[in-house]
């Protein structure tokens, strides 16, 4: 990859301490993690012995405050060597920034310094069985009762649901009000009337734990709501507004490592008397992989820099930069499969596994579809 030359002197050494950590520690472990469908417990501490979970994070709470370019320079770094861990890495950020930019001091004094260190782990439930792209359309219910909100219903797709300290639910308070009525609240671990539901089976990113959650009569104190009523929506979607670059990232993440993959194969794999990369059939296909992913990285690195530069309303360039990346990891990835022939099909080799992990980056956090949605939106001024 070639160096970009407006990183800061900072930005450059949290992305080589990265790199260093995910290609040392992260990497050996991905393809047994992969296999074994299991928590990737090595992945988890190499960050957390790093001081990686600390950059997006106030000095004030015991961050670095690197910010959101710098959280994208991470999240490819990670996604390179896994993209599963990338995504428990990310969800650390996903589940923690409501906190940071709509909790009181109070709730930001009791979670943001545990979330920087490591010590305590977040998550995001936003997603119900019948409300996905639909994200107004939540079922889950909150009532007020004195001094608690009781909340009743099923969440799903939640990262790391059965291993985070508190989550940021989504929740409303009236359905009929649809996204003016959505709540947020920070449900700890433990409390009565939550349960951690079925894990599910994936495609890919499997050693990242993706669960439901079950609220039965579950009270939770009126001091863990975030925000105000009817504020959630909002919250979900400023937060994904910075989060989204750093999950285009973490298709960068993959599309590089498929990438890399293929060259060296190719300069490798002889047929014909030849290594396949004399081939311009084979030489074009590399060139188009280069360019979808330095593409992709570039618009990943204009949304983040937009945040840092405190420019709000980046939705258009969020969402371009978060579509545009996911749909060029697919295609690098499976280009590189492609590259490899029938070994690319093997487990053998890494890159079905890029191909699998791929296909997420599609669908989470915004359907590539939703995505050209809200771009067109923007874009049309409707």
């Amino acid at each position: 990859m070639n160096d970009l030359f407006y990183l800061t002197d900072e930005q450059r050494m949290i992305r080589d301490l990265a790199r260093k950590v995910s290609r040392e520690r992260i990497a050996p472990h991905a393809a047994r993690y992969d296999e074994t469908e299991t928590y990737p417990e090595e992945s988890i501490k190499a960050i957390v012995e790093s001081g990686l979970y600390a950059i997006w994070v106030p000095e004030t709470y015991g961050g670095t405050d690197m910010g959101c370019l710098a959280l994208a320079l991470v999240c490819e770094e990670v996604a390179y060597a896994c993209a599963a861990s990338g995504t428990q890495y990310l969800d650390q950020a996903l589940g923690g920034l409501p906190i940071l930019l709509f909790g009181d001091d109070a709730q930001k004094k009791k979670y943001l310094p545990g979330l920087a260190s490591g010590e305590i782990l977040a998550a995001f439930s936003l997603s119900e069985p019948g409300a996905g792209s639909d994200a107004a359309g939540l079922k889950t219910t909150a009532v007020r009762r004195g001094d608690t909100y009781v909340l009743n219903g099923s969440k799903q797709w939640c990262t790391n649901g059965d291993h985070a300290d508190v989550i940021a639910v989504f929740a409303t308070v009236d359905p009929s009000r649809r996204a003016k009525g959505v709540t947020a609240f920070l449900v700890e671990k433990g409390t009565p009337g939550f349960d951690v539901g079925k894990k599910e089976k994936k495609l890919g990113i499997r050693a990242s734990p993706t669960v439901a959650l079950h609220f039965s009569d579950c009270a939770i104190p009126a001091v863990q709501r975030l925000g105000s009523e009817g504020e959630g929506f909002r919250i979900a979607m400023a937060t994904l507004d910075r989060t989204r670059p750093a999950t285009g990232s973490l298709a960068v993440g993959i599309a590089q490592a498929a990438l890399d993959a293929a060259v060296g194969y190719a300069k490798e794999r002889q047929q014909f008397g030849q290594p396949i990369a004399a081939f311009q059939g084979i030489q074009f296909m590399l060139a188009d992989m280069a360019m979808q992913t330095h593409a992709a990285r570039l618009m990943v690195h204009h949304a983040a820099r937009q945040v840092d530069a405190g420019i709000g309303g980046n939705t258009y360039e969020a969402s371009m930069a978060k579509c545009w990346a996911g749909d060029a990891a697919m295609k690098v990835a499976t280009d590189a499969v492609q590259v490899f022939g029938g070994y690319g099909y093997t487990r053998e080799f890494p890159v079905e596994r890029f191909m699998r992990d791929a296909k997420i980056m599609q669908i989470y956090e915004g359907t590539s579809q939703i995505q050209r949605l809200i771009i067109a939106k923007e874009l049309l001024g409707a």
